[in-house]
């Protein structure tokens, strides 16, 4: 794993966003895995200024994201439907029949799960996974556990991702209980993994992301037959602990 500390915030969206330009850059039509939540912001930002700038074309891309709260109407404002178009697609040319996300409102588990991996089969590799970490370490909805699903599946939020996300909904009775969310093996399978983490929030999950807790050590040990995973953090010190056992995926 290759770790890159930023000064700040805003260096690290900037030096996350060059991963990504690059990558478009060299190759037009890239598949390209997406993330929401505060720390992918600033480079949702950084990407549409140089966007407009006429630095980079999404023309040719294709976008799979990792999650969606069951039951959520993407027209609701903390949908992640509405997040990433909120914060980059409706700010760039990408094309909306590329776009790719799971459909909350599927009530159909089985059947949305199934469609959304046809889906990630058929865009192909992913060149580029971009992941956060959840307060707990969570990476997309994969909560932290001893074994994983290895393909979409539909998961029950621990009480302390309920807890985190009160804060974006009027009332504790609003927020999501479920979501639909990538498994750790799909995203294992990604080409090159890019890792942000940064602020208050994220300090403990840090903690988590450079540890032996699953999934995020799963994620630590992707494949070296592709390009080692990426860090980029705000600056602070910390260890990189590893382990041999592979956490348990079904």
């Amino acid at each position: 794993m290759r770790i890159i500390r930023a000064k700040d915030y805003k260096d690290m969206s900037r030096k996350a966003a060059n991963i990504i330009s690059a990558q478009v850059i060299l190759k037009p039509d890239s598949v390209l895995g997406l993330a929401t939540g505060s720390s992918p912001i600033g480079t949702y930002e950084q990407l549409v200024k140089w966007y407009e700038k006429g630095d980079l074309d999404f023309a040719d891309v294709t976008t799979v994201n990792l999650d969606e709260y069951y039951g959520m109407k993407p027209e609701n404002d903390q949908s992640y439907h509405y997040f990433m178009h909120d914060h980059f697609f409706d700010h760039v040319n990408i094309d909306p029949s590329r776009i790719n996300l799971p459909n909350g409102m599927e009530p159909d588990e089985k059947k949305e799960c199934a469609r959304y991996d046809a889906v990630l089969r058929s865009v192909g590799d992913v060149d580029i996974q971009l992941l956060g970490i959840g307060r707990n370490g969570h990476i997309g909805f994969n909560e932290p556990d001893d074994c994983f699903a290895k393909g979409t599946h539909c998961v029950e939020l621990t009480e302390s991702t309920i807890e985190a996300n009160k804060r974006f909904f009027a009332s504790a009775d609003d927020v999501p209980r479920q979501a639909y969310t990538m498994g750790v093996q799909t995203i294992m399978l990604a080409r090159r993994i890019v890792l942000v983490v940064s602020g208050r929030d994220s300090r403990s999950a840090s903690g988590h992301a450079f540890s032996a807790v699953p999934p995020i050590n799963a994620i630590l040990r992707h494949p070296e037959s592709s390009s080692a995973p990426t860090a980029v953090r705000t600056a602070s010190t910390f260890g990189i602990v590893t382990q041999s056992a592979s956490p348990c995926v079904s």
